[in-house]
């Protein structure tokens, strides 16, 4: 135990210090990977869809289970396997670099340049850059990228280590990139939505704790409880109602993706968001990262009493 929350705590930190790599990421060469292994499992458009979804299946498996078993070897190897852990645990988080992206989206907003605001937020959401609300959009990406590139890679290295992290964030991976609902990617991607969404499940609601003791704690309950079960996310849903009545806040609504208007349900209570609610969004994902890291020295205190 006090060997992971020491590693936690010093990727975290190291993290905080340099951020993600700049060039070579892993995870961006994990993706040129898997863009090979779709072309060699996916197959002719005639196939059905039972045989796509095998086919999916196959791909992810023939991806993680190799890696997933040489990032176990390495990691336990004495003393190699402890450095190798962290660094990988280094590499997966996303703390400083969802700082590091937001932050001058909240300072174009505080200096009136909203055209550069706009620009910015565009490239950390999906939706269409002309009609998005920019403190909203920008707000739930920080909320649910604080569960998923955070909070979910802190809890499978502390669960199951370097290979818990590194599968857990392949898996992430492979969602963002065979996910989606359209045609192409419809049965091929099943596996991988389905899979990301187990492994995320207990992280989230985690997570939605976590916001909701560091906010606004009776509200935060209260609309997870109220709200979470009209999204269509099982694992973003408790994230954004609870992140979002946290911070006492209204989010949700109509968005536009590829041209094409969305009504999203309602989330929080509260008012419409502001750039100072962008700054207030990336504090409670901090406040929130202190908040485990004392849990995790909390148990590893119990566990040597």
């Amino acid at each position: 135990m006090i060997i992971t929350t020491v590693g936690m705590l010093l990727a975290l930190l190291i993290d905080w210090r340099f951020g993600e790599p700049k060039r070579y990421h892993p995870l961006a060469g994990f993706g040129l990977l898997a863009n090979k292994v779709e072309r060699l499992f996916y197959g002719s458009p005639q196939l059905s869809s039972l045989h796509r979804i095998v086919r999916g299946t196959l791909a992810i498996i023939t991806l993680l289970v190799p890696i997933t078993l040489i990032v176990w070897w390495l990691s336990s190897l004495p003393v190699f396997g402890t450095v190798f852990s962290i660094i990988l645990l280094t590499v997966a988080i996303g703390h400083k670099s969802l700082h590091d992206h937001v932050r001058p989206i909240a300072r174009a907003l505080f200096a009136g340049d909203e055209q550069q605001a706009r620009h910015l937020t565009s490239r950390i959401v999906s939706r269409d850059s002309e009609t998005l609300n920019i403190p909203r959009a920008t707000i739930e990406s920080v909320l649910e990228n604080g569960s998923d590139s955070v909070f979910a890679a802190l809890f499978w290295f502390a669960v199951a280590g370097a290979p818990g992290v590194v599968l857990y964030r392949m898996a992430n991976t492979l969602d963002a990139m065979w996910g989606y609902r359209h045609s192409h990617y419809l049965f091929f991607g099943r596996f991988a939505a389905r899979l990301d969404d187990v492994l995320n499940y207990i992280p989230a609601r985690l997570t939605a704790i976590s916001y909701a003791l560091i906010g606004r704690t009776c509200l935060a309950f209260r609309c997870w409880r109220q709200q979470a079960k009209a999204c269509d996310s099982p694992n973003a849903g408790p994230v954004m109602a609870a992140g979002a009545g946290a911070l006492n806040i209204t989010m949700g609504g109509p968005a536009q993706y590829h041209g094409q208007w969305h009504q999203r349900p309602i989330l929080g209570e509260g008012p419409e968001p502001e750039a100072n609610d962008i700054v207030r969004a990336l504090q409670l994902v901090h406040r929130s990262v202190l908040l485990w890291l004392v849990v995790m020295l909390m148990m590893t205190g119990f566990s040597y009493a």
